[in-house]
């Protein structure tokens, strides 16, 4: 895979909406975006930013509604690995996209996550039919497998973020400490579950169409 060449971004509203408006829409009239990144790359804070950038008939719609519940999790062994690419139901995150793309003439619900409760919420997104740019985004929207090209194939366009490793790693801890991690327990949660996961990401980013340096980049505090 030829990695394509990054855009720095310092400005959603100036460099990204532009790009998203001008992709073709298909029969539906309806395009989805689609943003990868590692854990603490701030993908899922783009996302947002760029819904509120583009304004009505933008939604967002986070992968992260499609993590398994705990309880499954710990019937298949999974609990210590959450995040991993198989502890998510990617086919029925695919399904939910290919839906979102037929545009039915009805309220689409779609799952959300709660990182107070560390749990999926079913029904925490509408997607209502004027809604005509979709904008959705998750770790692993590029890796390779059936599932995942399932989820890849729906994808209008599909984006990586990066950024300062040491930054990204940072982000990760104080996130682990806000949901009740001790300081131990985060530091050794990024080296055994989101740093391998976040080599697996990286590993594909030449699957994206773009690639986005979000190292200068500095949100505006509403969108985060």
């Amino acid at each position: 895979m030829t990695r394509p060449a990054p855009i720095v971004v310092s400005s959603v509203e100036t460099q990204l909406t532009a790009l998203v408006r001008e992709l073709p829409r298909g029969t539906s009239g309806r395009v989805i975006v689609g943003i990868s990144g590692s854990p603490g790359s701030g993908k899922s804070t783009l996302a947002r930013a760029l819904v509120r950038a583009i304004g009505p008939g933008a939604v967002y719609l986070p992968m992260d509604g499609f993590h398994l519940a705990d309880e499954q999790l710990s019937r298949e062994g999974l609990l210590e690995r959450k995040g991993a690419p198989d502890t998510f139901d990617a086919f029925g995150y695919a399904r939910l996209l290919e839906t979102v793309r037929a545009r039915p003439r009805h309220t689409i619900y779609a799952p959300d996550f709660d990182r107070r409760l560390e749990q999926p919420l079913a029904g925490a997104r509408a997607i209502e039919p004027r809604d005509d740019i979709i904008v959705t985004e998750g770790n692993y929207l590029m890796l390779p497998g059936e599932a995942w090209s399932a989820v890849r194939r729906q994808l209008d366009t599909a984006w990586h973020v990066v950024t300062d490793p040491a930054v990204r790693q940072r982000r990760l801890l104080a996130r682990h400490e806000t949901f009740g991690k001790t300081p131990d327990a985060a530091r050794q949660w990024v080296r055994s579950v989101d740093e391998p996961n976040a080599r697996l990401i990286e590993a594909r980013e030449g699957a994206a169409d773009r690639i986005l340096d979000l190292t200068e980049w500095v949100p505006d505090p509403e969108s985060d």
